[in-house]
């Protein structure tokens, strides 16, 4: 199959101003001082290669400034890379940022031919599919004001009403969608889908990986301007996903040690906080005191972000300065709303805690915590049978859970469905 887009070793530099001279005379002090200082390369793609095969639809994914929308540009010439080749064969239609192509004092009709134009068609060929751009945009009613008083929702409608009837042979999609409402972003992934079936090249960047796994062959994963990988959508999604957690879970963690560090542990015994009181830190006799406490994942790092439906076990130090009987170790997590999403304690489950020695560590286990995203916090306590607390940490650590499924509520309990449901196939 021949190849519509392919980079060779492309690197793209831009120089970074922190200071510009704001008369002739700092302009002549920074020359003779020569404060290069104040001009920074920035290399926002180093050695890239990849190709894009005709007809295949390609997903760029990375984090912000990983150089996925430079790439687009340099596709679209609205760059020249700094070093490499880059090669495309046909016409070339993007939809890269609000706005482009568009003059801000122009109707919608005359930008949509002003871009006709700028693409190589003809005022009959534009004429030909005028009205089926209008149609699809859903901008009837202004197409004739304006641009410059058009509504970011509106700029992406009518752009990229006009990028897909342009017939391109490459059509480059950015991020931009994502400022529709929700139907339009529906009707545009539809026709994606389409020209996918059309056999058009499709080079799309998004942030939504769900939609990159369903429409996109391959994926290019780039990371601060070099390639991290390329290969099938679901394999590049799910490294990047994980790269994105390590990170995530990394900055928890350096978070969560500050936060112990400097958290103030408070007098001997403070006053009960009340039910509503979410921001109060810790109170208590201290007739057993827990000193500190930890979540850690299912290899036995201590960590503070988890896939949902990970294993996921806390551990509670405790040391006893005066004799008590069966004191009672409990947990709570909430979510970061201060809804109450789960508690338990030993007594609830029937778990004896007679005979402890002077110190010593609690651990729960949950074999799957399937909490749906979101960030949580945990509260840790003992406490006598009775309830009177020997020690209570409200709020003691936060903690994150990401999940691939975008489900509602706040956990996530096992199902299945059963599509179309007969009797027979009843079971659980």
């Amino acid at each position: 199959m021949a190849t519509a887009v392919c980079f060779d070793n492309v690197s793209k530099r831009f120089i970074l101003h922190h200071e510009r001279p704001r008369s002739f005379q700092e302009w002549a002090i920074q020359t003779i001082q020569r404060r290069a200082n104040m001009r920074e390369p920035f290399w926002a793609l180093r050695d890239v290669s990849f190709s894009v095969e005709q007809g295949e639809m390609l997903g760029i994914i990375g984090e912000n400034g990983a150089g996925k929308s430079t790439v687009l540009k340099l596709i679209s010439r609205i760059l020249e890379p700094t070093s490499g080749r880059v090669s495309v064969q046909g016409r070339v239609s993007a939809l890269i940022e609000l706005g482009a192509g568009f003059h801000p004092d122009l109707t919608g009709r005359e930008n949509i031919y002003l871009n006709g134009s700028i693409l190589g068609l003809s005022k009959r060929e534009m004429d030909r599919q005028f009205a089926a751009i209008v149609d699809f945009a859903e901008m009837e009613r202004f197409i004739d004001t304006p641009v410059k008083h058009y509504s970011s929702g509106m700029y992406a409608r009518l752009g990229f009403a006009v990028a897909i009837h342009v017939h391109p042979d490459v059509l480059l999609i950015d991020e931009v969608l994502a400022v529709g409402d929700e139907a339009f972003q529906k009707k545009c992934l539809e026709r994606i889908n389409e020209l996918r079936r059309l056999g058009r090249t499709i080079i799309y960047v998004s942030h939504n990986l769900g939609t990159v796994e369903e429409f996109c062959h391959r994926v290019l994963w780039l990371e601060a301007g070099a390639v991290r990988g390329l290969g099938p959508a679901r394999e590049m999604t799910s490294r990047y996903l994980l790269s994105v957690h390590e990170k995530e879970g990394k900055v928890a963690l350096a978070a969560h040690h500050a936060q112990v560090a400097t958290s103030d542990s408070g007098p001997p015994a403070t006053p009960e906080p009340s039910s509503n009181d979410r921001t109060s830190r810790r109170w208590g006799s201290r007739d057993v005191e827990i000193p500190a406490a930890c979540i850690r994942n299912a290899a036995g790092e201590e960590a503070y972000l988890f896939e949902s439906g990970e294993a996921v076990a806390i551990e509670i130090a405790y040391r006893v300065h005066r004799p008590v009987e069966e004191p009672v170790f409990g947990i709570g997590i909430y979510r970061n709303d201060g809804v109450w999403c789960y508690g338990t304690n030993t007594d609830i489950d029937g778990i004896p805690t007679s005979g402890l020695s002077d110190q010593g560590v609690v651990r729960i286990l949950f074999p799957s915590l399937p909490l749906l995203e979101g960030s949580y916090t945990l509260d840790v306590a003992v406490h006598a049978r009775d309830g009177y607390p020997y020690d209570y940490h409200r709020n003691y650590c936060t903690f994150a859970v990401r999940s691939r499924v975008k489900d509602a509520g706040v956990f996530r309990p096992p199902h299945r469905w059963i599509i179309p449901y007969t009797s027979e196939k009843m079971g659980l």
